[in-house]
């Protein structure tokens, strides 16, 4: 599979939307997200700061939850279960396969 299959600005909205749902969702917490698709918030804003080159990884935090992420985090972020996180675990060491 390529990565030509959409548009940028295909691409580019659908991103858009996909950030715009994730602020919506505060109730999803980031450690289930790990847990379920290998990936959370953090993830999708750190891949932003790699691509762009410039930002920074609190510049681009800031950008995917709508709010500085210390403050998102004292907001929306509660303590993870002693299962969350070996779910977690167990979700991110199957990237590993593929990055």
């Amino acid at each position: 599979m390529t990565d030509t299959i959409v548009t940028d600005a295909v691409a580019a909205t659908a991103f858009r939307r996909l950030v715009a749902h994730l602020q919506h969702r505060t109730d999803v917490q980031n450690i289930d997200l790990m847990g379920l698709a290998g990936f959370c918030r953090n993830c999708l804003a750190d891949w932003i700061a790699e691509a762009d080159g410039d930002l920074t990884r609190d510049q681009a935090r800031e950008i995917i939850h709508g709010m500085p992420f210390p403050e998102w985090k004292e907001r929306h972020q509660g303590e993870a279960t002693p299962e969350q996180v070996a779910r977690m675990k167990e979700s991110v060491a199957k990237n590993a396969d593929n990055h």
